[in-house]
């Protein structure tokens, strides 16, 4: 089956749990890969942290999403998949605050 596109969590969901991604970006930026694949249609990227409320931008989570774009990138070029396709999991999750416009990536410079 073709990869659909991306769900991207936050940690605080509590579906979460310690499962139920394919990739965990920490704060620090080190990715976790999954050792199963979470869903067949969607790649699970969830990202360390509470984005429900207010997220201070400092250089460490600037990195954390840097580190998501490559991801995003190379992994939407391996499954040739739009890396556009970014979809929440639930309405509150990856939270009302997930910077989304800091994952868009330019078809030109594949960076925002």
């Amino acid at each position: 089956m073709q990869i659909q596109g991306f769900i991207i969590h936050h940690s605080v969901c509590p579906s979460i749990n310690g499962k139920g991604f394919d990739f965990f970006i920490c704060a620090d930026a080190t990715i976790i890969p999954a050792t199963i694949p979470m869903d067949e249609e969607y790649i699970h990227i969830c990202f360390e942290g509470d984005y429900s409320k207010i997220v201070d931008l400092a250089p460490a989570h600037q990195e954390q999403l840097f580190v998501a774009q490559k991801l995003l990138v190379t992994l939407a070029s391996l499954y040739q998949i739009d890396p556009t396709q970014l979809f929440s999991h639930t309405e509150s999750c990856p939270g009302s605050i997930f910077p989304w416009n800091e994952l868009v990536i330019s078809e030109q410079d594949r960076y925002h």
